[in-house]
């Protein structure tokens, strides 16, 4: 990949194609600009990793350009990933708004980081300057307080990224309608850019505000006799302050459970975006002496985390709550991408509990933050972009949008529907795709581990599917003598007392190959003795099974 020195490249590490990962950068000559940098949220067949990162190898290898990383607010998909890029790259001096950045301490301070990060309070009207590039804000609205579109200016234009947006002109919690001046003001000056969020592309109507829902909810818990359990996102303030005026209103007592719940409602507090009146909230021993028509649990779980305290609750293994027939459980979300499943799997066990749930399905107990199809386009009609690139959405999402953008008169060959590393240049003479950096998918477990690897994914997999069979054997390397074994063992394959006659053919296998094996050479080599076991055995199995379990050999020399 080669940028020329009059050429403004943009790509991303993260966020296109998919749901999640979200990050961002503008390059020109020696300096980067970072936006955001976020986490997705593993698939099922992503056996024990937690959450999935950015590869950020071409961003250590240019560590000296970067100027900073920037953040449009403070979800986990654009916040979630920057513990793992300031480990590697401890330098980057990181700007986000208030709530965001109090999310992003709690973080730092978990990974061991927070004293060596350069941190900073952005706003609306905080301007960043740098050598030849500069950073300026402008206010949008989003399902969480303190959201900023971004405006990185480049010598040839602005490259605007608008973070997640709606055009919410009712929001909640005392937040500011976006700021429509200072986008169509940036479309005056020149826009080079567009990356314009992507994830509602599909929706035809404009997406409703949150005061809407806000109406709706209070409504709804004021109207509940028995228990209420309201789970949500810790970083979801909107909705925890409905609930919290609600308790309010109907005189009851609030216990909070999670701990991202509790830091979301302490930093919520801190700031001043909550009003909690002195004695409404309780510990777990009060609420569970509370009468039920008095009681109200905010808490996690809410996308089915199985370690949520919602999960807890519902699976009895909770210490301190325990679910009641007459309990309402009110699910303030709906699933992310990767998590419907277990979101149905919990709504049924608290069913199967007695408990009345209530979700956004059917209800309206949850709005998106993000815009659709015509707010989309009212964001195009603002910037006036010169180039447009969807961003934030699974590849139709992203197709669908550059549609939009070209009925708002972005001209068809000015859309750029992008791949992660996929670098677009933007010069004096127009655009090229002028290649890709490294941006594939890097796995953290539940140890959080970061880059677990293709291979131990794949292999988990197969264990998962297709189960292990392990093959002993004792040899004589001397005398090209097989001591002891083939023993066969099998977990997860077949149950081994009604399979003794293909135990029986797999050990007659194993024990030719060890044969055939130790008579090529006086001192044949472990390694090539396990290949060949493993390619004969495991093509007998599948012969025989039409399944590939895992083959583990394990070869015991006698000394």
């Amino acid at each position: 990949m080669r940028i020329k020195n009059n050429e403004v490249a943009v790509f991303a590490i993260g966020g296109l194609h998919e749901i999640g990962k979200n990050m961002y950068c503008v390059q020109y000559q020696d300096e980067i600009v970072i936006m955001d940098c976020g986490i997705k949220f593993p698939e099922d067949d992503l056996l024990g990793i937690n959450y999935v990162i950015s590869d950020y190898s071409y961003l250590v290898k240019n560590r000296k350009k970067i100027k900073a990383l920037v953040v449009s607010h403070g979800h986990e998909d654009h916040i979630g990933g920057i513990p793992f890029l300031l480990e590697k790259i401890p330098e980057i001096p990181v700007y986000a708004t208030p709530f965001a950045l109090s999310l992003i301490r709690g973080k730092l301070e978990e990974h061991g980081i927070l004293n060596t990060t350069e941190l900073h309070e952005e706003h609306e009207d905080t301007v960043l300057k740098f050598n030849k590039l500069s950073v300026s804000f402008f206010r949008t609205t989003h399902s969480i307080p303190d959201t900023l579109g971004i405006a990185v200016h480049t010598p040839l234009g602005a490259v605007v990224f608008t973070g997640d947006f709606k055009f919410d002109l009712t929001p909640v919690m005392n937040q500011p309608a976006p700021d429509f001046q200072k986008m169509a003001e940036l479309g005056q000056e020149g826009v080079l850019a567009l990356l314009s969020d992507s994830t509602n592309a599909e929706v035809s109507q404009f997406t409703k505000s949150e005061r809407f829902v806000a109406k709706s909810l209070h409504d709804m818990i004021t109207g509940i006799k028995g228990r209420i359990i309201f789970a949500t996102f810790a970083s979801n303030l909107y909705r925890v302050s409905t609930a919290i005026q609600a308790a309010i209103d109907t005189g009851r007592k609030v216990a909070i459970f999670g701990r991202s719940m509790e830091n979301g409602v302490q930093n919520g507090i801190d700031l001043g975006y909550l009003n909690v009146p002195e004695g409404l909230i309780v510990d777990a021993d009060e609420i569970n002496h509370t009468p039920p028509e008095k009681a109200m649990i905010l808490c996690t779980g809410s996308q089915g985390e199985p370690l949520a305290a919602l999960s807890r609750i519902a699976n009895g293994t909770h210490r301190q709550i325990s679910l009641q027939p007459d309990d309402t459980v009110i699910f303030s979300s709906n699933p992310i991408p990767g998590n419907t499943l277990s979101v149905n799997h919990l709504i049924n066990k608290l069913m199967e509990g007695g408990a009345n749930v209530i979700h956004g399905r059917v209800n309206n107990v949850h709005t998106s933050g993000h815009g659709g199809q015509e707010e989309l386009k009212l964001m195009v009609e603002l910037s006036k972009p010169k180039y447009m690139i969807p961003v934030h959405g699974e590849y139709r999402m992203q197709v669908i949008h550059t549609e939009l953008a070209q009925e708002a008169g972005v001209p068809a060959d000015h859309t750029f529907v992008l791949s992660n590393g996929e670098v677009v240049c933007f010069g004096p003479e127009g655009s090229r795709i002028a290649g890709h950096i490294p941006a594939g998918d890097v796995y953290v477990d539940t140890s959080g581990t970061a880059d677990v690897g293709n291979v131990v994914v794949h292999d988990r997999q197969i264990l998962s599917e297709e189960g292990l069979v392990v093959a002993v054997a004792t040899i004589d390397y001397k005398h090209k003598r097989v001591l002891a074994g083939p023993d066969i063992l099998s977990r997860g394959f077949v149950y081994m007392r009604e399979s003794t006659e293909l135990i029986s053919q797999a050990q007659k296998h194993v024990y030719h190959v060890l044969r055939n094996e130790m008579a090529k050479s006086d001192k044949p080599k472990d390694s090539e003795i396990r290949k060949a076991i493993i390619e004969n055995l495991s093509d007998f199995l599948y012969s025989k099974t039409e399944r590939r379990p895992m083959i583990l050999p394990m070869i015991v020399e006698k000394k």
